[in-house]
């Protein structure tokens, strides 16, 4: 098994990528916590998992929260004893021109994709990095370590309508880069994928009419469907990915294959932007 013994945590996966990623660590053998802002969802998720015979717990919370990231940490530490493997996903968009967002618009996406992952890596700091550095001390064979940070081809090359996306997408890989430098001598691998088009409630056409309520504002979710069928011209594939063809570019990177890469950024696009 490619994770055994090991203990992965994924934010955000109720659904699309987390869940099918959270799905995939536990068919490989991890323990896993299934995050999400809403507890039905991961509850469902983890009820999946354990259905199939692997092992899941799943914890509700915002991940804006600044009190989460410590909360979630000490209840994985207190179910499974360790953590080796942390995914940053959770997240949403709220597209707008840019000469028409709001301060609130702009914040709250910077909050969920750039700032919540910086904690969250900070509050594993006692949990990975330390524990590395007490193996290290004792001439203990190092735990197997990584983070995985998800941006987006909006942050790599700008998106019309996500000026507040496209930055906090671009800023998670210069945290991911700086992650990689600081904790790389301690054994921990952080890196990031960054998906095109894939086929979650983020991209369905907008006249499904799904939201998401945060705090008290319902935010549509999804995009013009004449967007849809630019978007799948301009990938080389010819399609969107499949919430499981994108989470294989999590899991490939967290396992004994993606050993000796760090602060790489990999590209989950069908070909678009070659």
């Amino acid at each position: 098994m490619l994770f055994n013994n090991q203990v992965a945590i994924v934010t955000g996966a109720g659904r699309g990528i987390g869940a099918a990623a959270a799905k995939l660590f536990a068919q490989y053998g991890a323990q896993v916590v299934v995050n999400d802002l809403n507890a039905e969802p991961a509850e469902q998720v983890a009820a999946e998992i354990t259905a199939a015979g692997g092992q899941a717990l799943a914890i509700a919370g915002d991940v804006t929260d600044p009190a989460f990231p410590d909360q979630l940490l000490s209840a994985t530490i207190a179910a499974y004893g360790k953590i080796n493997i942390f995914v940053n996903n959770a997240g949403f968009t709220w597209d707008g021109m840019l000469h028409k967002m709001s301060d609130e618009q702009w914040q709250k996406i910077v909050d969920v994709h750039a700032t919540a992952p910086f904690r969250f890596i900070r509050a594993l700091a006692p949990h990975m990095r330390d524990k590395a550095k007490e193996e290290q001390l004792a001439g203990l064979p190092p735990e197997p370590r990584c983070i995985i940070n998800v941006s987006s081809t909006s942050g790599l090359h700008g998106n019309i309508g996500q000026a507040n996306y496209a930055t906090a997408k671009m800023g998670i890989l210069g945290l991911t880069k700086t992650v990689a430098k600081e904790w790389g001598s301690f054994g921990i691998r952080c890196n990031a994928v960054a998906f095109g088009f894939v086929e979650t409630r983020l991209t369905q056409s907008k006249t499904e009419g799904e939201s998401i309520m945060i705090g008290e504002k319902e935010i549509a979710l999804g995009i013009p469907e004449q967007m849809r069928q630019m978007a799948k011209l301009m990938i080389p594939l010819g399609r969107g990915a499949t919430p499981e063809e994108a989470a294989g570019g999590i899991i490939m990177l967290a396992s004994p294959f993606a050993a000796y890469i760090t602060g790489h950024c990999l590209e989950v696009t069908g070909g678009a932007g070659i």
